[in-house]
């Protein structure tokens, strides 16, 4: 066939990847002699694996993701105290299929943040809507939609994802109509829409973040209703980087001279 009608044909369907390596690949078939249907799965393997790297990219980018690590960067031999069967079982995405929630407690810096955008890109990678933010930028957002007489529009902005992703809850109190901004999305989402939050605080500790304990117990009765809670205890990963930091850095020495002491 001319090249230039393949280009067209591929042009007309959108086969950027097939055009590209339509010729290539080609010669590298006939090299090693390989049938026609081996080929031609073969570039529209290309052509899939492309799109998927595409699709996931724009997502990751529209979920407003703090930062992109998969789940197979995360040291569990590091925070023993998380069961690493149970975490990749959540990543088989079935708790988000019955619109449950995951909760990550433990004090900062010991993983939930990385954990939940692990969990959140896996759901990306399963083609399911996903949005990222901390409780202070939602809750400032809403305060000014419900000011401005618009927040039902911007209450649907995060409502709508499958999965809405809510970092940091407790790092700050929240004012009452803060707090009772944060109700009315919680029941908006139960049992329509799963949500993971991390937080540095215990369930008892919610009403003080709440500034309101029927409130704070009226937030968890739904939130913990269907829903996986992961309590995190350990050292924090960034106290552990920036140890090994000072030792690279030569700022733990011993004395010039003398005896080094333990």
């Amino acid at each position: 066939m001319n090249p230039l009608i393949l280009d067209d044909l591929c042009e007309r369907l959108q086969l950027t990847e097939v055009a590209r390596l339509a010729g290539p690949r080609a010669d590298s078939a006939a090299a090693a002699q390989d049938p026609y249907t081996a080929y031609l799965a073969d570039l529209l393997q290309a052509e899939v694996d492309a799109r998927q790297q595409r699709y996931v990219s724009s997502r990751v980018q529209m979920a407003h993701l703090p930062f992109r690590k998969p789940l197979d960067t995360f040291d569990f031999a590091f925070q023993p105290s998380i069961d690493e069967r149970q975490i990749r079982e959540l990543a088989t995405l079935q708790w988000i299929d019955a619109a449950a929630n995951i909760l990550f407690l433990g004090p900062p810096g010991v993983g939930k943040s990385h954990l939940t955008v692990s969990l959140a890109l896996q759901a990306i990678q399963a083609r399911q809507s996903v949005y990222f933010v901390t409780i202070q930028d939602m809750i400032a957002d809403l305060r000014r939609a419900w000011e401005d007489n618009r927040f039902p529009a911007r209450l649907a902005v995060y409502t709508r994802p499958k999965l809405l992703c809510v970092d940091e809850v407790g790092y700050l109190p929240l004012e009452r109509l803060d707090a009772t901004l944060f109700f009315r999305l919680v029941s908006a989402r139960y049992e329509r829409g799963s949500m993971i939050l991390t937080s540095n605080k215990s369930f008892s500790e919610w009403g003080e973040v709440f500034g309101d304990a029927v409130l704070a117990t009226a937030i968890l009765d739904r939130l913990l209703h269907h829903s996986t809670v992961v309590n995190i205890r350990g050292e924090s990963y960034r106290l552990r980087e920036k140890k090994r930091s000072q030792g690279r850095d030569g700022l733990l020495v011993p004395p010039a001279s003398g005896t080094v002491h333990a």
